[in-house]
């Protein structure tokens, strides 16, 4: 199965909003988001049948059990994360600071405490005899997101679907989440803004992305808002020899149709216009890989 991934550098390029358009323009019977920490694809995406839903576990977090404990305060002193707390006369277990490295249960003397599964997060997965897309959600102050991100993905495959190709709405920025995202991937696609920002995480993910060895394409998303910054981010990827494929101008109909739950191909407009050139240009790479 081909992926085509959409990445951006930062968030709020407009990313998700060409990823939904790339799904509708496509057909696309395969998809998946992995922004797990602010997942939003799936308010676009149209579906009648009701999703499986399942936790995700991520690495276990330590309990103590007091009637065990001995207050030696041996895991306490041996925390490298400062998770552990004396209150009350009793050791406790800051959650949201135990990065579940397992050292408190190695140490105690007393065997008071014991690394418990962890809920992290959601897997939900949406499927029908056609289609499949999947995504999650990451709960607040929870890690290892790019371990659910390569979860994400394993979920779209586990589904028999007719298609050879699959859309993939990556996650902002060049951390674990990206680089799961970019694993196994054939294209990537990077939606860029003309900003001083815009351009320098632009570079970012480009040099994330290259290390992968995948085929990469830019566009460029509201390039009306700077022309001075748009012909940077052109001259760099002619420098570079990265395929520019489409500047997408600004338009504020594209945010009437987001609100509306609508992609920007769904409606009559510039942006609309832009974006189904961008795809035409996308895909002709794509296929040629």
């Amino acid at each position: 199965m081909r992926q085509l991934l959409i990445l951006s550098g930062k968030g709020g390029t407009g990313k998700t909003t060409i990823a939904s358009a790339f799904i509708k323009l496509a057909d696309a019977k395969a998809c998946a988001d992995c922004d797990v920490d602010a997942p939003n694809l799936h308010l676009v995406t149209k579906w009648k049948t009701q999703p499986q839903i399942k936790d995700y576990y991520g690495l276990p977090k330590a309990e103590i059990n007091p009637e065990l404990c001995i207050l030696c305060g041996q895991c306490k002193e041996h925390c490298r994360f400062d998770a552990i707390l004396l209150s009350d006369g009793e050791y406790k277990m800051k959650p949201f600071a135990c990065e579940g490295c397992g050292v408190c249960e190695l140490v105690c003397p007393a065997q008071a405490i014991t690394m418990i599964p962890s809920v992290d997060g959601e897997l939900t997965l949406y499927s029908d005899n056609e289609k499949v897309f999947s995504t999650a959600q990451l709960k607040m102050g929870s890690g290892n997101s790019g371990l659910l991100v390569t979860e994400v993905k394993k979920q779209m495959k586990s589904v028999e679907v007719n298609t050879d190709f699959a859309i993939i709405d990556g996650s902002p920025g060049i951390g674990c989440p990206v680089i799961a995202s970019l694993s196994g991937v054939d294209m990537v696609l990077i939606v860029a803004e003309p900003s001083i920002s815009g351009i320098s995480d632009m570079e970012r993910i480009i040099g994330t992305a290259a290390i992968f060895g995948i085929e990469i394409a830019v566009c460029i998303n509201k390039y009306d808002t700077n022309i001075g910054n748009t012909e940077k981010i052109e001259d760099y990827c002619k420098k570079h020899g990265i395929a520019l494929v489409g500047n997408i101008p600004f338009d504020p109909a594209a945010v009437k149709a987001i609100n509306n739950g609508q992609t920007v191909v769904d409606i009559d407009c510039i942006s609309g216009t832009a974006v189904k050139n961008v795809y035409n240009r996308t895909m002709a790479l794509l296929l040629a890989i």
